[in-house]
């Protein structure tokens, strides 16, 4: 299902109006524990968020001022992966001089400023062996995409901006010559997204790409997910093998009731955005690919917990 494409069937019934955005075993105290993306705690009107990356020594080294760039993406589309928007970036940064760390720093401050959210400070040491690199960020939210609450019969909508290239490793990057208020914009559809209750699960695509995040997903909601790799639409000219396992710029796996996917890939597609149906939500444990009537199994999360933050296994 493209955006804007046929009508999908509808489960009859949407969630009562008093059911809380959080499952109960998801807060203790107030404090969202377990929402891997960003932590979150009450403020009274909505959630505030704090989100936090280390980087590989290797990706850092590779090419220091991007990484300083992803520092920032990175940990922006975290806190939009849960429904807000962030405030500010804090940085720490570890070079062997301040001359070794100036693409680093070049990178983290021209990322705050395509993305418009306030480089606020940080910590330097020049005395390191080598350039590390870690990246924390602020955000609000007034309703949470959480991970833990995908369900089955949601359809598993994939939104990417189709719109980049590869850097380096598997990164597909379509933020470095976008308009900066395109970037900006296109972070808010998520809390636009949460706040019209269009969203109530979800994760930004990281580092396992869309099989891996898509694993996290189902573990951390205790649902099994089954991906229909014709349904995959990668870029033009991208093996959907190489799409799978891809971390791009702007990527997001979102569990969705079937009467409201039509909604949401719409949204993206008025941005110039992909989003489509790829799978969906059933019951179980097993993350499982599917082509015709083949199936081969990814990963059961049951069997091989894969995060194991605690959710009950079957």
């Amino acid at each position: 299902m493209r955006a804007a494409g046929t009508a999908v069937p509808c489960l009859p019934p949407e969630l009562p109006a008093d059911v809380p955005p959080v499952r109960a075993r998801g807060v203790f105290q107030g404090f969202c524990r377990r929402c891997p993306d960003a932590a979150a705690l009450p403020n009274g009107a909505g959630w505030d968020l704090l989100a936090g990356e280390g980087f590989i020594p290797g990706f850092v080294a590779d090419n220091p001022w991007f990484a300083g760039w992803c520092g920032v993406m990175v940990n922006l589309s975290d806190i939009a992966a849960m429904g807000g928007r962030a405030t500010a970036v804090l940085d720490q940064i570890w070079a062997p001089s301040a001359e070794a760390a100036r693409p680093l720093m070049d990178g983290l401050r021209d990322a705050a400023e395509a993305y418009g959210v306030p480089l606020a400070g940080g910590h330097t040491n020049f005395g390191a062996p080598a350039l590390g690199l870690a990246v924390s960020v602020l955000g609000k939210a007034e309703r949470l995409i959480t991970s833990f609450d995908a369900q089955p019969g949601d359809l598993l909508i994939a939104a990417a901006d189709p719109r980049g290239r590869y850097v380096n490793f598997d990164n597909f990057c379509a933020a470095l010559d976008a308009p900066h208020s395109r970037l900006r914009a296109d972070l808010a559809l998520l809390p636009e997204l949460a706040e019209a209750g269009l969203v109530r699960a979800g994760k930004d695509v990281s580092q396992g790409g869309i099989i891996g995040t898509a694993l996290m997903l189902a573990e951390c909601s205790g649902v099994a997910i089954e991906i229909d790799l014709a349904a995959l639409a990668p870029p033009p000219g991208i093996d959907p093998e190489r799409w799978l396992r891809s971390f791009p710029s702007f990527g997001y796996l979102l569990a969705v009731a079937p009467q409201h996917a039509n909604a949401v890939c719409a949204r993206f597609a008025a941005r110039g955005l992909d989003a489509n149906a790829i799978g969906r939500v059933l019951a179980g444990s097993s993350v499982t690919l599917a082509d015709g009537d083949d199936r081969a199994l990814f990963w059961d999360h049951a069997a091989t917990p894969y995060l194991d933050l605690g959710v009950p296994h079957a």
